[in-house]
């Protein structure tokens, strides 16, 4: 059975880390899937240690190459502390898989049998405050009259549902390429294997980067890079390194600088 009272208690912590960057610096880093904790009073969710290490739990390596990337660039970074499996904060507030019941063939036991009063429960304790954090860092930089470039970062596993998965690294974009496009570009130059928009769509609706980026006219993507490179620190380093290479070079392009709107593919058809 799940460790978990039905009525947990508030939370003291903030469910999210800030790292602050450098005054002059545009860059911001969002890491939805930092971690596979999970608050004290919601235990396990009835799931094994060895189910938490999964991916079904968080991204692994995600947070290592977000925490370095933002000091070799003087980034400002979110990283969310709780575990997807708990409320995912990559997913619109309206979305069905915001709590999951079932991942990846795995039943998740804390939250095969959630109600709407916990499902709301989670937003506003964990959900909503990562989303506002997000935000306060983009408006800190709109504050200084400047156009902050969001990349989120994420990690993918080599093979899902009996399918190996070829791409060392997937940038995802929704119709604004301004950062996506180059970047695809410079990471081919590496010789590396690049899934564009692979092995997710970027377009999801009320997803973090549909909220912070795409519905406020600012250039973003999210970076997804396969699991099994990421195993070690240094692996770990040298993609930051990597990323800290190429984005600043990206971030010089005069049509990164400005805010433009696009919309979205992602954008529900108008009624008749």
């Amino acid at each position: 059975m799940p460790k978990q009272t039905k009525n947990p208690p508030p939370f003291v912590d903030p469910p999210f880390h800030l790292v602050e960057g450098a005054a002059d610096q545009r860059l911001i880093l969002f890491c939805d899937h930092a971690r596979n904790a999970l608050p004290p009073a919601y235990g396990d969710l009835g799931l094994s240690p060895d189910s938490l290490r999964r991916h079904i739990a968080y991204d692994p390596g995600a947070e290592a190459v977000t925490q370095r990337l933002a000091a070799l660039t003087g980034a400002s970074a979110a990283l969310a502390h709780y575990s997807r499996l708990l409320i995912d904060p990559n997913r619109g507030e309206d979305d069905p898989t915001l709590v999951m019941r079932l991942s990846d063939g795995a039943i998740i036991p804390g939250n095969a049998r959630i109600d709407e009063a916990e499902i709301s429960r989670r937003i506003e304790t964990f959900w909503r405050p990562y989303r506002q954090a997000c935000a306060s860092l983009i408006d800190r930089v709109l504050d200084r009259n400047l156009t902050p470039a969001l990349i989120g970062v994420h990690s993918f596993t080599p093979c899902f549902q009996g399918r190996a998965r070829p791409w060392q690294v997937g940038v995802l974009w929704d119709k604004d390429d301004r950062l996506a496009s180059p970047l695809i570009e410079a990471l081919r130059a590496e010789n590396l294997t690049i899934g564009d928009n692979e092995p997710y769509d970027g377009a999801l609706f009320g997803d973090s980067m549909y909220e912070l980026s795409t519905r406020r006219g600012l250039p973003g993507a999210l970076i997804e890079i396969r699991q099994d490179l990421l195993t070690t620190p240094q692996q770990c380093d040298d993609w930051a390194a990597l990323l800290a290479k190429i984005l600043p070079q990206i971030l010089l392009r005069e049509d990164t600088a400005r805010v433009e709107f696009f919309g979205s593919r992602a954008d529900p058809a108008p009624s008749s």
